[in-house]
């Protein structure tokens, strides 16, 4: 299997799972300043233009939540559980993309990605309505994990690896996690999991 890679977000949380299981991947990095995701051969993989991309034998896969519960499958893992849990891990995952991530993400955007690639200082309306959101979805997810390890269950999911993508970067993103002491209870969890902590190849 291949598995093409930057350094950001979407791809962070399929190399922590591909690491986490062990997964016989080769991970294959894509240079975004050089535009490497617009080729031809990476458009006729994705034409969306993204990664993570995942490549097993004539098998091409996008999308990171797809692929996180591809790898969980052919490792015959738990993380994409076949049970009554399938369910609510659908819930979080659909719930992370249009309210938790989405916003966090905004703020990841202005303070990590803009200078990297020497952008216009961020907009501070709109970290100001990212921050906002964030904190009302952060409450959400503090509540629910008040008496919880985990998100869905009593183990680790591919929900939690999807839901923590932006909190190893709560600091330079100016994610306001101190109001928020479950979600950094379960953060602190999940970075006692080497692959979390370090997800990329060196």
């Amino acid at each position: 299997m291949k598995l093409f890679y930057c350094e950001t977000l979407n791809p962070r949380k399929v190399c922590a799972v591909a690491r986490y299981l062990k997964s016989p991947v080769e991970f294959v990095r894509i240079d975004l300043a050089k535009r490497e995701n617009r080729t031809p051969e990476f458009l006729a993989m994705n034409p969306n233009g993204k990664v993570p991309v995942l490549q097993d034998g004539d098998k091409t896969l996008w999308e990171s939540n797809a692929i996180m519960c591809y790898l969980s499958d052919a490792a015959k893992a738990d993380l994409w559980p076949h049970d009554e849990r399938q369910i609510d891990v659908i819930r979080w995952l659909s719930w992370n993309d249009v309210h938790f991530t989405r916003h966090a993400s905004v703020l990841y955007f202005e303070y990590v990605i803009k200078p990297l690639f020497g952008l216009p200082a961020a907009d501070v309306k709109e970290l100001e309505e990212a921050t906002k959101h964030f904190r009302n979805f952060a409450g959400v997810l503090n509540t629910h994990l008040s008496d919880r390890k985990f998100l869905v269950g009593d183990s680790l999911t591919v929900a939690d690896f999807a839901v923590a993508v932006t909190l190893p970067y709560a600091d330079v993103a100016h994610l306001p996690l101190s109001d928020f002491p479950a979600v950094q209870r379960w953060h602190e969890r999940l970075n006692e999991l080497p692959a979390w902590r370090e997800p990329f190849p060196s």
